[in-house]
């Protein structure tokens, strides 16, 4: 905590000494504001069994999560209100290149405004209502577990395959554990409102050891420019999946997790819709089951299984299923580091096995990954 203070403290400092000029002649009566610069570098080794009929020994990064430094601020005006924004840039470990398409701020970048009374206003790039509240209880979201862990295809986006440009959010103030939020983002093409736009709503409840959360989002004509909600540059393709060339997509879910002691048990479910633009919908339902367990302060440990059924009425994919269990642990060198191990297994039928995550899709139905690392936050 003395580290973190320090941190901050001095990229205050550093923000007010560069405002000093500009502030001569107003009021010395100032509200305060503090900014923080946070982060987290993560790296590793994965093994892959097999990839395009050939096993792989790779350099990863970001595997459990993604590397990334950040900005948060916040200036109380008084009266309970407070401006804030969040600046946050996503890059590779392994390469020092910008992630998400080159972006400098690809993870975040929104300013708004949040009253004690009245919730939370936000505009800019954002994270939807699914993402905000079914990552709770997603697999490697409860757990030890590395992104590889999640559903095929990242169908329901929780890892984070695209985020929301031009978007608009309020957030209520939680009250009685209840907490929820609705997303709007637009189009920005003139004539064309409905086009490459999107929204969102979710809601969370937690309630001691109990939490329950639900939400759903719909994106029009997502990646049809650079200029909407969903950009082109930042959705699916086939490099990563077999989604794409998509008219509407549909996702929503609900689930729960439950803290009895040292251990957390978590369901969830998400059923994602995709249009095909030449006609036709891939749909997936994806049903989630996690167990993590804290052997020690130092040690966690987390099991994860996933069932997902895929039905097409498209040309470009067949009906599928897949069965999914992932095993992982931490063990955690202090507060901020902590190495990871993770194995994951997928066996399809009807489409070859693709662990999300991994580069290339196996050349059967079968697909093993390992990965091992060491994750640092700051």
């Amino acid at each position: 905590m003395q580290k973190q203070f320090v941190r901050t403290a001095l990229v205050t400092g550093a923000v007010g000494i560069a405002g000093a000029g500009a502030a001569l002649g107003a009021s010395s009566a100032w509200a305060q504001s503090s900014v923080t610069l946070y982060g987290i570098v993560d790296a590793g080794i994965t093994y892959t069994s097999n990839q395009a009929g050939h096993s792989a020994w790779q350099a990863t990064q970001g595997n459990v999560q993604g590397s990334r430094w950040g900005l948060l601020g916040t200036e109380d005006l008084g009266g309970g209100t407070k401006a804030l924004f969040r600046l946050e840039n996503g890059f590779s470990a392994e390469t020092g290149a910008l992630g998400q398409g080159g972006r400098m701020f690809g993870r975040s970048a929104w300013v708004g405004i949040a009253n004690d009374r009245f919730g939370t206003l936000t505009l800019g790039r954002q994270y939807n209502s699914v993402q905000d509240y079914l990552s709770n209880l997603q697999i490697n979201g409860v757990g030890a577990l590395s992104q590889y862990a999640n559903a095929v295809y990242d169908n329901d986006d929780l890892n984070n395959t695209y985020r929301t440009d031009n978007a608009v959010k309020y957030t209520t103030p939680t009250v009685a554990g209840l907490t929820a939020n609705a997303m709007y983002a637009f189009s920005n093409t003139p004539g064309e409102f409905a086009n490459n736009r999107a929204w969102s709503v979710g809601a969370d409840y937690v309630s001691g050891p109990l939490r329950l959360d639900a939400a759903y989002s719909l994106t029009n004509n997502p990646a049809s420019n650079t200029a909407g909600a969903a950009p082109s540059d930042n959705y699916y393709g086939t490099g990563s999946s077999i989604i794409s060339n998509v008219k509407r997509n549909q996702v929503w879910g609900a689930g729960g997790a439950y803290t009895f002691g040292p251990a957390t048990l978590a369901l969830l479910y998400t059923n994602s819709q995709f249009q095909i633009i030449s006609g036709g919908t891939l749909r997936f339902a994806n049903y989630e089951a996690s167990l993590r367990y804290q052997f020690t302060p130092a040690t966690l440990v987390s099991l994860g299984y996933i069932y997902t059924s895929q039905n097409s009425s498209a040309a470009s994919a067949p009906d599928a299923h897949y069965n999914q269990i992932a095993l992982g642990g931490e063990y955690f060198l202090s507060k901020s580091t902590d190495l990871y191990l993770n194995g994951i297994y997928q066996r399809a039928n009807g489409m070859n096995a693709w662990i999300e995550g991994i580069g290339k899709a196996s050349s059967s139905g079968n697909q093993i990954a390992a990965v091992a690392g060491i994750r640092h936050k700051f």
